[in-house]
């Protein structure tokens, strides 16, 4: 593994639930993760969603989700061209925030999802949570457009695209 690909990407599974569960109750991811809507084997079905347990030196210690943005025709990023993803993510581990993983392991992934052909990724931080923000800046995400209420709260529109 290089310096650059020091991160590795696990699928999500039923066995890491109890995990996600444990990570979702700690209070710096609940102050930004909804956790009225709790992981479930049933939603681990979801092909719109590709889920990851993001690990360092073997160590779990993030989660991360990809998704089509045009698997949901309300969806605030549905005009993005053909192919495009959306991600969101926390770091579950409290010791580990702070430490530039969250820039490193995101820039890992857009690589990943750039090499098989993703046009463009796009996120949707709240406004006020400065450190994802400032995480997806380092990652090469830009601001398009301003904040706007959506079904899933208020978000600030980012995006960043293979050709950046």
């Amino acid at each position: 593994m290089s310096a650059s690909e020091r991160y590795t990407f696990r699928e999500v599974t039923p066995a890491d639930l109890p995990l996600l569960a444990e990570w979702q109750l700690r209070p710096h991811v609940r102050k930004w993760w909804d956790t009225a809507e709790p992981f479930t084997a049933q939603k681990l079905k979801d092909t719109r969603v590709k889920r990851w347990i993001v690990e360092t030196t073997q160590r779990p210690f993030a989660y991360l989700q990809d998704y089509s943005v045009h698997g949901w025709e309300d969806h605030h990023f549905f005009s993005l061209p053909k192919g495009s993803r959306g991600i969101d993510q926390y770091i579950g581990e409290a010791d580990m925030t702070g430490k530039g993983h969250g820039p490193a392991f995101i820039a890992q992934h857009l690589k990943a999802l750039f090499e098989a052909g993703v046009p463009v990724v796009a996120t949707d931080p709240h406004p006020d949570n400065t450190r994802a923000i400032s995480a997806y800046k380092k990652a090469g995400f830009e601001v398009f457009g301003s904040s706007q209420a959506t079904q899933w709260g208020l978000i600030l529109p980012m995006k960043v695209s293979s050709s950046s």
